[in-house]
């Protein structure tokens, strides 16, 4: 039989803390124990307090086509006074990689922890009416923090698949008004999708399918349409009409964002659960369509106005934050999915000071620098030193890696999940280490070429930018003067400029030896082998025909 006492506490761990307190203090025979049920409650609530701070709320803020010269602390020319905020109380990173130079894959990496190529999107990016990419039963970050105790959220772009249902017998609806363009009539839009946010660990989700150039064109709350999609809109270029609900409007969705994620916020610092938001922006990706609010706000025009909307999206989250006092216990993360795109008219900014992709070379798409290098920053106040640096090299898959070590469960991560995540953990407490925290990274562009980055040696496997800078890939394979590898010393050499490909033929050998391990290994963190989904089969002729290891 437990005694008095031990009841008294046996009680408190069932029961609301005041009822438990109330009960306690009902009867006198438990007088005597008074002392130490008052010392016992100040152990609790110290426990509480320890895991409260071990299980720290999360938002994770991924910018659109957002370039590392784009914030104004950076040396971008639109004020973005949000983020420069997150800079000055946090840290930032200026070697974080994106795993891809687009958009869908980078998502990808984001939430599986996994480089996107293992995916069986090999090249390019997915569509609105595309299938879900996330395999199914594949461990996520959100399902990960869920499983430890999170409640999750999604809000915004989603570009991930979603399994759509469709009318029966081949139906098509038809529009109200005018014709219908584009595909997307025959889904049944009162229906939920498969494979959406919740089907991947996430709790609550408030997402478009895809770009806002990318039909079709509404709201997903929970997994089910908002509305019925029944007239045809597009929304500046690139002009891809297709079918909307009649009150989606694009210039509206950072408007929107903001609000669910403020609502998201309030309702959960109500809770009894830490949070994980993850808050994808539209922004400022095409169509660059600034709201009326923000129209003419900066000396850049459209471009320079988005972005000082898309700040203004963090500026309402660390504002929620403060109001509901739990800033201090809430890790903010600020990056984007690759650089900046050439429809921001990248050479008319350059001219007016603002450098979109900073000094590295070539933009969004490319295998360069500018192509996946991006923001990174981290605030997580009395846990990160606010206007600090890291000059580590991190990767956008290290976010599962992180919060699995910052849990205190690192060691818990299944075999088959997480293949590709290292965590920067310690880069956030221990801004003196200076050991690597990955033994390489993997680049990859929009045609599927791969890079491999081993300290300040860069490696990448095709003569061009393979992506949409000069040289292109068809001409850049076609132009005998070019080498056919690309080795950069971006110590020496951050613009690379200088090939030296044909003078290390040693460093080259192991690089391409060590990206052949890490693709049939289907990881790179330590472990037993894994699966990809099919082989990376995106070599060019050329390349694996001077290296046939690389061949299937």
């Amino acid at each position: 039989m437990l005694s008095p006492a031990l009841l008294i506490v046996d009680q408190s761990l069932s029961m609301p803390f005041g009822i438990a307190c109330k009960s306690a203090f009902m009867y006198d025979q438990f007088m005597p124990y008074r002392f130490l049920y008052n010392i016992l409650l100040a152990s609790l609530a110290q426990l509480t307090i320890a895991s409260a701070a071990d299980h720290p709320n999360v938002i994770y803020i991924l910018a659109d086509d957002l370039g590392y010269g784009d914030l104004s602390h950076a040396g971008g020319k639109a004020p973005t006074p949000h983020c420069d905020r997150l800079a000055r109380e946090g840290m930032r990173f200026t070697d974080s990689h994106t795993t891809s130079g687009v958009c869908t894959p980078t998502r990808y990496g984001i939430l599986t922890g996994r480089y996107n190529w293992r995916s069986t999107l090999k090249k390019s990016v997915l569509w609105g009416m595309s299938e879900p990419l996330i395999e199914k039963e594949r461990l996520t970050v959100p399902g990960f923090l869920r499983q430890n105790g999170y409640h999750t959220a999604v809000v915004g772009k989603w570009h991930l698949g979603l399994g759509w249902k469709m009318l029966p017998d081949g139906e098509k609806r038809t529009p109200k008004s005018g014709p219908a363009k584009g595909d997307g009539w025959q889904i049944d839009y009162a229906k939920k999708v498969d494979g959406g946010p919740l089907a991947i660990g996430f709790d609550e989700s408030f997402i478009i399918p895809a770009s806002l150039d990318m039909f079709p064109y509404l709201y997903l709350k929970n997994d089910k349409p908002t509305g019925w999609a029944n007239t045809t809109k597009a929304f500046l270029q690139p002009n891809r009409p297709g079918p909307a609900t009649e009150d989606f409007e694009a210039i509206n969705c950072l408007i929107d964002f903001a609000r669910e994620s403020r609502a998201f916020i309030a309702s959960s610092a109500k809770g009894d659960k830490p949070f994980f938001l993850y808050l994808p922006l539209t922004s400022p990706h095409t169509p660059i369509i600034p709201s009326k609010q923000w129209q003419g706000k900066s000396s850049l025009g459209s471009y320079g106005d988005f972005l000082m909307e898309t700040d203004w999206v963090v500026g309402e989250v660390l504002a929620e934050l403060d109001k509901q006092q739990i800033a201090d216990n809430t890790i903010v993360i600020f990056t984007a999915d690759n650089g900046c795109s050439p429809m921001a008219k990248i050479p008319e900014l350059a001219k007016k000071g603002h450098k979109a992709n900073g000094d590295w070379r070539g933009h969004k798409a490319d295998i360069y620098e500018g192509g996946h290098r991006t923001p990174f920053l981290v605030r997580w106040p009395n846990k990160v030193k606010g206007g600090s640096t890291s000059s580590q090299t991190i990767c956008t898959t290290d976010l599962f890696a992180t919060m699995a070590d910052i849990l205190g469960r690192k060691g818990k991560i299944p075999e088959n999940a997480a293949e590709d995540s290292f965590s920067f953990f310690k880069a956030l407490t221990d801004n003196a280490t200076d050991k690597p925290m990955r033994p390489f990274t993997i680049h990859h562009s929009i045609n599927g070429s791969f890079a491999i980055r081993k300290g300040p040696w860069k490696l990448a496997l095709c003569p061009g930018s393979g992506g949409w800078s000069a040289p292109r890939p068809a001409a850049a394979f076609k132009n005998k003067e070019l080498p056919l590898l690309q080795l950069y010393n971006l110590t020496d050499d951050p613009a690379e400029q200088d090939n030296l490909f044909e003078k290390k033929p040693e460093l080259v050998k192991e690089l391409i030896d060590q990206l052949n391990v890490a693709i049939r290994n289907g990881r790179t963190t330590p472990g037993p082998k894994q699966s990809n989904e099919g082989y990376p089969n995106t070599f060019h002729q050329k390349i694996l025909s001077a290296f046939p290891a690389l061949r299937k």
